[in-house]
């Protein structure tokens, strides 16, 4: 039972912010550090994968209009080899194209990053670094375009800013949503792209950390009930983020986040420092 609780903690934890420029993948190492949870399941990567796709439930969920239009749009510009003119067509075409420097650096790094960057110390300084580069592209950069006007070349530059954020306490979220800035993006639309070029990502992930565990390839055991909850609590959790921050960043900027970012380093670096 104090596994299952634990799992539906980290689930609302990863639903809350994957979506939030904070990193999610920082809270994941965060909260069992503070909390003192040694559970091998609870602080795997493997464990924190998974929970992704309970976030990635909540955004098909969300955007299941936008879906039901993108995926035919796409397939019908393979059937007729062009754009015709279809904003949906472009758009479909932009989120993949984001999608690719990310996927292609996270089959490339996959075992640095999950070897050598989740220490408690590189996800602190991760976070100040992430709250700095956030606080920078939120101020000196014009936000008046739509997702509509963008080029292919600005959609892979955003992918290329997504695959920093496999250094935990950079922020997926943040990374593209600042991306989606420099490209000149208002903060509302710089969200919404960032949101559904998460999907793929999310899935690719999701399909092979699966994959994976039904076959015994992780390194620790799989214990259902927990992830069942865990993945639940981040369905929960993920939709009731993607609605606050598309509300929020229409007359909002980040300030907020950059000082939260701030102050968990803070707290971070003073547990780790304390004896």
């Amino acid at each position: 039972m104090e596994t299952i609780l634990q799992a539906v903690i980290m689930g609302i934890v990863q639903g809350l912010t994957e979506f939030l420029p904070i990193s999610s993948t920082a809270h994941l190492i965060i909260v069992p550090y503070l909390a003192g949870w040694d559970d091998p399941f609870i602080t795997s990567l493997e464990f924190s994968v998974m929970l992704h796709l309970g976030t990635l439930a909540a955004l098909l969920v969300y955007f299941w209009r936008d879906w039901l239009r993108l995926v035919p749009a796409w397939l019908a510009s393979l059937r007729d080899r062009s754009l015709a003119a279809d904003p949906d067509r472009k758009l479909a075409w932009l989120i993949l194209a984001a999608t690719i420097p990310a996927a292609l650096a996270g089959f490339l790094l996959e075992d640095l990053v999950s070897t050598g960057f989740r220490e408690i110390g590189i996800v602190a300084v991760s976070l100040v670094i992430g709250a700095g580069l956030l606080w920078l592209v939120d101020r000196a950069t014009p936000q008046n375009r739509e997702i509509g006007t963008l080029s292919l070349q600005a959609a892979v530059g955003i992918g290329v800013m997504q695959s920093v954020a496999l250094l935990p306490g950079v922020s997926r979220s943040g990374a593209s949503i600042g991306g989606g800035l420099i490209a000149g993006l208002t903060r509302a639309e710089a969200a919404r792209f960032s949101f559904l070029m998460a999907a793929p990502i999310i899935a690719g992930a999701g399909a092979y950390e699966t994959l994976q565990l039904l076959r015994g390839a992780g390194d620790v055991q799989f214990e259902p009930a927990a992830l069942a909850a865990g993945m639940l609590a981040a369905f929960a959790s993920g939709l009731a983020a993607v609605a606050f921050m598309l509300r929020y960043l229409r007359t909002h900027s980040f300030s907020i986040f950059v000082a939260y970012r701030l102050i968990v380093a803070v707290v971070v670096i003073v547990a780790f420092l304390t004896p």
